[in-house]
């Protein structure tokens, strides 16, 4: 199959100023009832959930392959429901990075591919999110090696580290010669200044986002309950960089960030001076796409 990372930036007919990756910005997950109201429209069933999402963002982050790998009529539904440009992140099984911590998990991953690859152009990438304790240490970075130099360049990668002690140039040189992107994160793991400072050197030739917020304490997904704004303000000059040495940013907010994701990826859209859709305009389609 083919990735579905859109085309290389070019520069501009004058040839002097590189023309900016387009920045894709959506949220982690899709089908939360806490939105019908003030997201979706009052009322809205959990099956019509991703086809109006879809008319507000170009991306979604799948949480739920984390956990599951998805029959075949789910996926099937999905790239059904979605405009061709939009474009899925899915999570790798938990049983790859956190129970097999990449040693051993050909066979699962094997079957997740497979199963996933009927996205066809609508993927965008799939996150390797490792566990908290996957630690740096010389056992760990030699299964990070033998995983990486396996896995298939059929599809677009990206990796996110939960120990600041990974961000070395020996990692940083494995995941550029494997173009795997390292995944660039505001949360609660790595500081924010080593992040923003790797933004700027994509290791692939695409870059990932999320912005998941410094703790798990927020449950009313349905008003934003935290002002981040001074925190995302900060990711932007690095984001405007990246965009100049990428072809394409994959940007995800988590409903623990401010409260109400679908809020504060419209706020993130806005800064980029990207269009970003209102939530009164969003209506059930008659017909898919």
């Amino acid at each position: 199959m083919s990735t579905a990372v859109p085309a290389p930036t070019t520069e501009s007919a004058s040839g002097a100023t590189p023309a900016l990756a387009p920045a894709l910005i959506g949220t982690q997950g899709w089908n939360y009832r806490a939105w019908a109201g003030p997201f979706y429209p009052p009322g809205t069933k959990v099956a019509d959930m991703l086809g109006l999402y879809a008319q507000a963002f170009p991306t979604v982050e799948v949480d739920s392959t984390f956990y599951v790998i998805p029959p075949d009529p789910v996926v099937a539904k999905w790239r059904e429901e979605v405009p061709t440009t939009f474009r899925f992140a899915l999570k790798v099984p938990q049983e790859v990075t956190h129970e097999k911590k990449l040693v051993g998990a050909d066979t699962i991953l094997t079957r997740f591919l497979k199963r996933i690859a009927p996205l066809g152009d609508r993927l965008g990438a799939l996150l390797l999110q490792m566990a908290p304790d996957f630690r740096a240490n010389e056992e760990a970075a030699a299964a990070l090696e033998t995983f990486c130099a396996g896995l298939s360049g059929d599809f677009p990668w990206a990796i996110e580290f939960r120990h600041a002690a990974w961000l070395t140039p020996q990692t940083l040189e494995l995941l550029r010669t494997r173009r795997i992107a390292l995944t660039l994160v505001e949360g609660r793991w790595i500081k924010r200044g080593p992040m923003l400072e790797l933004a700027i050197e994509p290791t692939a030739s695409f870059a990932y986002f999320r912005w998941m917020g410094p703790e798990r304490r927020l449950t009313d997904f349905g008003t934003v309950q935290v002002d981040r704004s001074h925190e995302t303000a900060q990711w932007l000059p690095a984001i405007e960089t990246l965009r100049k040495r990428v072809t394409a940013l994959f940007g995800y907010v988590n409903n623990q960030f401010e409260g109400h994701a679908p809020h504060t990826a419209r706020s993130i859209q806005q800064a980029l001076g990207v269009a970003a859709v209102d939530p009164s305009n969003l209506r059930v389609q008659t017909e898919l796409f």
